[in-house]
């Protein structure tokens, strides 16, 4: 299997879990470095144990959780932190309007469009909710 297939089984393991949320805070990880960690530390156990499974809508995630005996403990324990962060990701990109909603309303007032909205706080220095900061954060957007 090369490297690109990898990276392509890899991106749909972890994007079968996006519609996914956690509510608990941790540092997130990029989507592109978990396909990344996820190329590395489990492309053997998927070409060994899921050659042939088809892309997209969890297979592969379910073809590792058929096998979870004979998966490596490094791509079990990858997998395990990878979706949790991602889906810590989705959660805050989920929630910055409800968060930051003082913060909008107090720095961003007359600013039109989602995307402005957004670029407004995460420019702003004056943002002082530390929950509004947070969620940015975790979002992926600073």
């Amino acid at each position: 299997m090369t490297q690109k297939r990898l990276m392509l089984v890899a991106a749909a393991t972890f994007s079968a879990f996006m519609t996914h949320a956690v509510a608990s805070r941790a540092d997130t990880i990029s989507y592109a470095d978990a396909v990344t960690a996820l190329a590395q530390e489990c492309g053997a156990d998927i070409k060994k144990h899921c050659k042939g499974v088809n892309l997209g809508g969890g297979r592969i995630q379910a073809c590792l959780e058929e096998n979870a005996a004979r998966v490596s403990p490094t791509c079990t324990s990858t997998l395990s932190s990878v979706m949790t962060s991602i889906k810590q990701r989705q959660e805050a990109q989920m929630a910055y309007t409800k968060v930051c909603r003082h913060d909008m309303s107090q720095y961003c007032n007359g600013v039109v469009g989602d995307g402005n909205i957004l670029a407004c706080l995460i420019e702003t220095s004056r943002v002082d909710g530390r929950k509004c900061d947070q969620v940015i954060t975790d979002a992926g957007w600073r």
